[in-house]
């Protein structure tokens, strides 16, 4: 019994002195879009046998799926574990003496302060008590009376106000004390920090000493571009500058380290989708049925320097902008709405990567926080159409479809066109435009006792391909980074500069004064793809002035990429509605609005220009409304859009008058959305 007892411990003992704590260092790191990866090298001696090695002090946030191990030569692994160290301890004491030594410093100076106070008070109390000037046999004069009271209130002032300021000081250095004992505090309190462990099993035949490279991903890091932008005058290449913005909280600092930018993300899911076939069926219209949509590709970035957001929400079917969309902070309560002209501002938490876009009738969007401007425009989702009370000028929204009892059903108005419950639920859902609901007096007052459970109007469009897309943009550049770099694990952005471009630009004006009277310069860049640009915000300087930001996405279809370099104040641009030609008039049950519009733009420049200009013709989707007697000038017009071109030359200060128009015809009772 005894030799087994001793067996067992001769056992364990020397399994306790194979497992052995190896340090590391950190050779280079990879930044990824989202993540990095760490590469770490170390010395170790392997005897013969199985022996496990501890390389503590690593990153809490490592990927355990992603640690790979090089440098084994004969050696082979047996088993890769990774785990959470809670007991090391902070390294505080250097921290924490100083701040004692501070604090002792400061007593002495209190106890200083208290001794002078002391003396003041002392010399208060002798001047106080010996205030008799006169004998019984000696009598004093007026003047030296003066002197002594001139004496006595001068000094007694002075004492006064020497006392008070060192109760001031003393006062400001009790303050000091107790920051320094909350400091002391939080850090004896906070005395523990989590690191990594990976414990590395190795068995040997032979004794041999390794350089092993260690490999691991970890989260919390990533990098994002940010471009600037500069046009010196419309004949001259644009200077890009293309930077990146490194940033991590791994809980381990990257010192003097070998850096690695990569487009790529780890994050994204890599499985390829599968396929399966389509199956139609009917529906009830008031099922809760969803089509499934696609996974959107923005290759937008989250960006932890943006802090607050700004943009305009518009309708994909019209371009008209969206009031009352709701915008927040994923996962938060931090949100807003957008104003009647669409536009809204969020500042953000930084509580989340993402914002989420929803609106009644239209697919929800999300998406990083990866500019300060961000523009949506929102799809159609019939499915989700809920239903509209409209109250005189007000609206309010109420129960779905769902809440309808089947023996109290509503009116329903299509297209102006009364229809059952049956013919109603025979509708195609997809062709439904606008959903709208009159109630109480409201209802009966227009359609009478027939209309007693409420009236559902409902708008039709015309027919569109709406479907949702994957824009593919996947790209995977490596910019490797000649000088070494220190990165603290504290979030704070490191920037570094990847490379500088001359790019030839053709240069041209913007216009749309339908939506802003504005002219935009333009630069379009052939060639592009040749530069591994990203997705981003960039920065734009215009003839040595800073001109604001804007955003670039190379990922477009296009052969060219067109970079808006911001709004020229010394062109000028109106839109007006010539008031000579606008007439209203009523024939029969219908309105006839006849609407002519003028243009007017204006060179003000040194320099000849060239301008595209575009406008638009409303395009019906009712059959009630008519759009008559077009006029579109000297535009291209392509009808089918209803958008007008212009391209123009104009030269320096030189003027240039536009016109269009059309005439509406629609029902007298109704409203349209002009």
């Amino acid at each position: 019994m005894k030799n087994i007892l001793l067996l067992f411990f001769i056992v364990s003992t020397l399994g306790f002195a194979n497992k052995k704590n190896t340090s590391s260092t950190i050779k280079g790191v990879t930044v990824y879009l989202n993540g990095a990866q760490i590469t770490r090298i170390t010395t170790v001696s392997v005897p013969v046998g199985t022996t496990e090695f501890v390389l503590d002090n690593l990153s809490p946030n490592i990927q355990e799926s992603s640690i790979q191990v090089s440098g084994l030569k004969q050696a082979s692994v047996l088993s890769i574990n990774y785990g959470i160290n809670y007991l090391t301890k902070k390294n505080y004491t250097k921290t924490i003496d100083s701040l004692q030594t501070e604090k002792d410093v400061l007593y002495d100076k209190i106890q200083i302060e208290d001794q002078l106070i002391s003396g003041y008070n002392e010399e208060l109390f002798i001047i106080q008590n010996n205030r008799k000037l006169s004998s019984d046999t000696e009598t004093v004069s007026l003047e030296k009376v003066k002197a002594f009271a001139n004496y006595y209130r001068t000094r007694i002032t002075e004492i006064n106000a020497l006392i008070y300021k060192s109760e001031k000081q003393k006062k400001e250095y009790n303050a000091s004390i107790l920051l320094i004992q909350k400091q002391l505090q939080e850090l004896n309190v906070d005395d523990k920090v989590q690191t990594g462990e990976i414990s590395l099993k190795l068995n040997s035949a032979v004794t041999e000493k390794l350089n092993l490279i260690i490999k691991y991903n970890v989260t919390n890091s990533g990098w994002f571009p940010i471009y600037d932008l500069k046009a010196e005058k419309i004949d001259a290449p644009i200077n890009l500058q293309y930077k990146a913005h490194v940033y991590q909280t791994t809980g381990i600092d990257w010192d003097d380290v070998k850096l690695t930018l990569s487009t790529s993300d780890p994050t994204t899911n890599n499985l390829k989708p599968d396929v399966n076939t389509k199956f139609l069926n009917f529906i009830s219209p008031y099922s809760n049925y969803q089509n499934q949509r696609a996974t959107k590709s923005y290759n937008y970035k989250y960006n932890p320097m943006v802090k607050t957001i700004s943009g305009t929400i518009t309708s994909s079917s019209d371009g008209l902008p969206l009031p009352g969309v709701s915008v927040i902070e994923q996962g938060t309560t931090n949100g807003t709405q957008t104003d009647f002209d669409g536009n809204y501002t969020l500042r953000v938490t930084g509580e989340s990567n993402t914002i989420e876009y929803s609106y009644v009738g239209m697919q929800s969007e999300v998406l990083p926080i990866h500019s300060s401007t961000i523009n949506v425009s929102m799809q159609e989702d019939v499915a989700q159409l809920d239903e509209i009370v409209v109250t005189g000028y007000a609206s309010t929204r109420i129960r779905g479809n769902n809440s309808v009892k089947k023996d109290k059903d509503p009116l329903y108005i299509v297209d102006g066109v009364p229809m059952d419950a049956k013919e109603f639920k025979q509708l195609d859902q997809n062709s439904i435009s606008n959903i709208s609901v009159l109630k109480d007096a409201s209802a009966t007052s227009i359609y009478g006792s027939r209309a007693a459970n409420g009236v559902i109007l409902v708008t039709t469009k015309r027919t569109t391909s709406n479907g949702d897309f994957i824009d593919e943009g996947i790209t995977n550049t490596r910019f490797e980074i000649q000088k070494n770099y220190s990165i603290t694990s504290n979030g704070d952005i490191t920037v570094i500069e990847i490379d500088t471009y001359s790019i030839d630009a053709t240069y041209s004006y913007f216009a749309a004064p339908v939506i802003n009277e504005n002219v935009f310069l333009t630069a379009k860049i052939g060639n592009w793809e040749q530069y591994n640009l990203l997705p981003a915000e960039a920065n734009v300087y215009f003839e040595g002035s800073y001109s604001g930001t804007t955003n670039i996405n190379p990922y477009a279809t296009t052969d060219s990429l067109t970079v808006s370099l911001g709004v020229d104040p010394n062109v000028a641009i109106k839109r007006s509605q010539n008031k000579d030609f606008k007439k209203n008039a009523f024939i029969g049950s219908n309105k006839i609005i006849t609407k002519n519009y003028d243009i007017e733009l204006k060179n003000n420049k040194p320099t000849s220009i060239d301008i595209v200009v575009l406008d638009r013709i409303p395009i019906s989707q009712n059959k009630d409304i008519k759009v008559d007697d077009i006029e579109t000038g000297t535009s291209n017009y392509d009808k089918d859009k209803g958008i007008m071109e212009w391209k123009l030359k104009l030269s320096s200060n030189e003027s240039k008058k536009l016109n269009f128009g059309y005439t509406l015809k629609y029902p007298k009772y109704k409203r349209i959305n002009m």
